[in-house]
């Protein structure tokens, strides 16, 4: 079985849930807490691959400092959208559950299934 890592905010409610639900199914995840150990731009692109979601997708827009953004956010390419992440990794959405070339985002907790 491939190991899964999960990219953790503890702070975050459903990071928090996400990884209750993979350790209540009896699996012990490599824990990446993202906002500590920020994930490369390429990482990030590696990411959004595995996730099949365009940057735009699993940005978290509705934080200050994507409003702050200049140019604006929706103004930029996606590699400038991953560039602003790995910058300020707040902006990335969490939690990001990988195992093997597939991901999904535990918004809600119940998607990280999918993995299982």
């Amino acid at each position: 079985t491939d190991q899964i890592t999960v990219f953790h905010n503890p702070r975050c409610s459903k990071s928090r849930q996400t990884l209750a639900l993979l350790e209540d199914a009896g699996i012990t995840p490599h824990v990446i807490e993202y906002l500590n150990q920020p994930p490369t731009v390429d990482e990030l692109e590696l990411l959004a691959d595995q996730l099949g979601l365009k940057p735009c997708e699993f940005i978290r827009s509705k934080e200050p400092a994507y409003t702050a953004l200049d140019p604006p956010g929706p103004e930029r390419s996606g590699r400038q959208l991953l560039e602003a992440m790995a910058a300020d990794p707040i902006l990335i959405e969490r939690p990001i559950v990988v195992r093997g070339d597939r991901a999904v985002l535990g918004r809600p907790p119940e998607n990280v299934r999918r993995l299982l």
